[in-house]
């Protein structure tokens, strides 16, 4: 597979590492060829090249899209591109791998599935690769929560109030399309779709802190569940002595998991189904071959980290594109997403209860 990436920064390299990596801990047939580097900066795109081994580069994205020896287009770049070169992308027949949120709104996200459909895509939300959102995940799968009462996420940063941080293309609502809905909600709603299932309404307050900024810096959604569960869905940039603070609890009938980004290797969890004189929330870390990829790194209580979750996304992705099963989280997730989103900036600008546009549509039928 011969990759195209477009994007220098921070999820450039990111993704450039998952590329690298990727071979080394997990059986792959065929190793991922970086082919070509995109960006706007060519004396950084060299530097970059340079240091993680792509063979070419380019100041312009449709390089990647038009050329007959690219078969995958890797999206990181800010999000108003993110359309526009994945529904090229998938036009000339690409394989397309795009960076989160999916797109700037919703209109987006569905020309981009639409155009899609006979590609296979992924989105990046890496952090459901996080050993321990997994571990969840199949616990709750297992029945170990027994009926879901409660989902209660939160991603909370504090940049927003750093005054050297006045603007940047996060902030510029022409590029973002939102503030910390996009860029924070949207990871904790997909995570909260992959763990709880569909949404089906929400009431939404979006708050801007900063005098004359465009985009918002807070959100917070109270959220019904399809399965019957009430939820909470918080993300802000404004969340002073909070570094990168990616939080859920999950209370249910049988037990409770709770999970921290900040201490990304463990998960909490109270079997309420012991005897009560036997009960009370444990720390299980999350390393051993037992653990959802554990054989894949290190021995057990060797922690692994951030970067360890876009290789797994990655095997995983690469695992489903050799055998034909189907990848989550992929294009139509995606959209899934955005559309929660939309679904929360309505809310928020009406101050009314709001269905997402899926989940109504479905009601009607």
């Amino acid at each position: 597979m011969n990759v195209a990436l477009i994007g220098q920064g921070f999820m450039g390299r990111a993704h450039s590492n998952a590329y690298h990596q990727v071979s080394r801990f997990f059986d792959i047939e065929d190793r991922p060829r970086l082919k070509l580097l995109c960006g706007r900066n060519r004396e950084a795109l060299r530097a970059m090249a340079a240091r993680w081994d792509w063979e070419e580069i380019s100041t312009d994205w449709r390089d990647a899209v038009s050329r007959r020896d690219i078969d995958a287009v890797d999206i990181a770049v800010p999000n108003s591109l993110h359309a526009p070169i994945a529904i090229a992308a998938a036009e000339a027949g690409k394989i397309v791998l795009c960076e989160k949120p999916m797109a700037t709104s919703l209109v987006e996200a569905r020309r981009m599935a639409e155009a899609a459909r006979g590609v296979l895509t992924m989105v990046w939300f890496n952090y459901r690769r996080v050993p321990a959102i997994a571990l969840a995940k199949r616990m709750i799968a297992e029945g170990r929560l027994g009926r879901i009462f409660h989902y209660r996420a939160a991603y909370l940063q504090q940049w927003g109030n750093d005054p050297t941080r006045k603007s940047g293309w996060k902030l510029d609502p022409a590029i973002a399309g939102s503030g910390a809905t996009g860029d924070l909600l949207s990871h904790v709603v997909d995570t909260a779709l992959a763990l709880n299932g569909p949404i089906a309404r929400v009431s939404a307050l979006q708050t801007t802190f900063e005098p004359g900024r465009k985009v918002d810096d807070a959100v917070a959604a109270i959220a019904e569940f399809e399965n019957g569960s009430t939820g909470t869905l918080e993300a802000t940039r404004y969340a002073t002595g909070a570094l990168n603070r990616n939080r859920f609890e999950i209370h249910g009938s049988l037990g409770m998991l709770a999970f921290d980004l900040e201490d990304m290797n463990r998960l909490e969890f109270h079997d309420a189904a012991l005897p009560a004189a036997e009960q009370g929330t444990r720390s299980i870390l999350v390393t051993s071959p037992s653990h959802p990829y554990g054989a894949n790194f290190w021995k057990p209580g060797h922690i692994v980290g951030y970067e360890h979750t876009f290789i797994a996304a990655l095997a995983d992705f690469l695992a489903a594109l050799g055998s034909g099963a189907p990848f989550h989280p992929n294009f139509d997730d995606g959209l899934a997403v955005q559309d929660v989103l939309d679904a929360v900036e309505r809310s928020a600008a009406t101050r009314a209860w709001t269905l997402p546009s899926a989940y109504r549509a479905a009601n009607q039928a």
